[in-house]
């Protein structure tokens, strides 16, 4: 007699309608049971009755007599499937009974999606014995026990499925915070800001600024002036001075950040102004267009009592103010005297023939005591040298008593008053 088909060990929709699926070990219904891909113990209230040998045995499979296969309880509900990658094969014989659904208003567990099967009529399929270990529903859990075996527990969890649109936004929030900053991306190098004027003399300025508001400090900071580098200090330095300038004139600087070779963007114009020396402090050279006027002593001369004269001023020193060889010319005589100085003041003294005594055929020389007083009263910057600009003095002439022949001079004074400009 010939011996009816095993249906293989493997999950099956439970017989008993509580769960999913029910693990059928080849002989009976075992407490394994699966729900949304978690594993569970369930056990039923009694273990299906063993096997029996059949009596009669048809090559076509057919339900044994009183066996009615599972069908849908309405035309609308689909009949039971396995799980994605089962395969169908023929109904067990007529001693198996298949999971019928526990009421008609419920609906038949479904297969996963893209699971595809053709049934045949009456029958429902079963999973091969090779893909009995591992269910496709639960792919990722880990080997299932083997046949006969008792199910190892698992406890019960719950399927949380992030949503998609949380998901992004988490991705592109890790994104953005590397972008943002990321160790090994060289922060961004800022600008130099808060120059603010130091000490100020007239020949040098001083200015400081402030450090980063973030990042790391730069290598060097490099200061610009008229488009140029004239000089650096360490990044831990914010402050600079510099000197040989000329008195009272601006000057514009700018500070640029250096690091890894790479520099910042310019900083703020600082303009910044020299201090103004006094005129004391001024140089008295160059050539001077000097106006003389006679206002003492006038009857006592023959000859003109307001004049113009040319005179050179020569400083006895490379740069600064210091004595001067002066170069004159009174009524039309010249000479020249050494003029020392004293601050803003300059005195020199010596002898010459400035006012003769007598006119025409009849005169004669006269040796006079010269004392020349010069003041400086305005300054500028001329060639970034800070220069007298204008001046007055006097010039004092005694002459003494003095005879040539039938004719003489008493002694007579005269003050000449000086104005000199550029």
């Amino acid at each position: 007699m010939a011996t009816p088909p095993m249906v293989p060990a493997g999950w099956y929709a439970d017989p008993a309608g509580r769960h999913e699926y029910r693990y059928w070990d080849g002989t009976y219904w075992t407490a394994g049971v699966a729900d949304a891909g978690i594993t569970a113990t369930d056990p039923l209230e009694a273990p299906p009755p063993p096997r029996q040998q059949a009596t009669a045995f048809t090559p076509t499979p057919q339900p044994a007599a009183g066996f009615t296969p599972a069908q849908p309880a309405a035309a609308d509900t689909p009949t039971p499937q396995p799980t994605a990658g089962f395969s169908p094969t023929p109904q067990p014989a007529a001693w198996f009974t298949p999971a019928q659904p526990a009421a008609a208003d419920t609906p038949a567990p479904q297969p996963a999606a893209g699971f595809a099967a053709t049934q045949p009529a009456g029958f429902a399929a079963v999973q091969p014995a090779e893909a009995a270990a591992v269910p496709p529903l639960l792919a990722g859990l880990g080997p299932m026990a083997p046949p006969g075996a008792p199910p190892t527990p698992h406890r019960r969890r719950r399927s949380r499925a992030v949503p998609a649109g949380i998901a992004l936004l988490v991705v592109v929030g890790l994104i953005t915070g590397l972008v943002i900053w990321a160790p090994w991306k060289s922060p961004p190098l800022l600008r130099p800001t808060g120059l603010t004027a130091g000490a100020l003399t007239t020949d040098s300025v001083a200015f400081h600024w402030s450090n980063p508001a973030t990042g790391p400090l730069p290598d060097k900071y490099l200061i610009v002036y008229n488009g140029e580098v004239i000089g650096s200090v360490p990044g831990t330095v914010t402050a600079y001075q510099t000197t040989g300038l000329a008195p009272d004139t601006p000057y514009q600087y700018r500070v640029v950040a250096e690091r890894g070779g790479k520099r910042s963007a310019l900083s703020s114009v600082l303009t910044l102004h020299t201090a103004i020396p006094p005129v004391s402090a001024a140089r008295w050279q160059g050539s001077w267009t000097v106006a003389a006027k006679i206002t003492r002593g006038s009857s006592t001369i023959h000859g003109p009592k307001h004049f113009t004269e040319t005179w050179l001023a020569s400083p006895q020193c490379a740069t600064g103010p210091c004595s001067v060889r002066l170069s004159v010319a009174i009524n039309g005589h010249s000479f020249k005297v050494t003029m020392a100085r004293a601050g803003a003041v300059y005195r020199g003294t010596t002898t010459k023939d400035v006012f003769p005594c007598g006119s025409g055929a009849n005169s004669f020389p006269v040796r006079s005591g010269l004392t020349i007083r010069v003041k400086l009263t305005t300054a500028q910057v001329e060639n970034e040298a800070w220069t007298a600009s204008a001046w007055r003095g006097t010039v004092q002439v005694s002459s003494p008593y003095t005879a040539s022949g039938n004719f003489y001079c008493p002694a007579a004074h005269q003050t000449i008053v000086l104005t000199g400009g550029s």
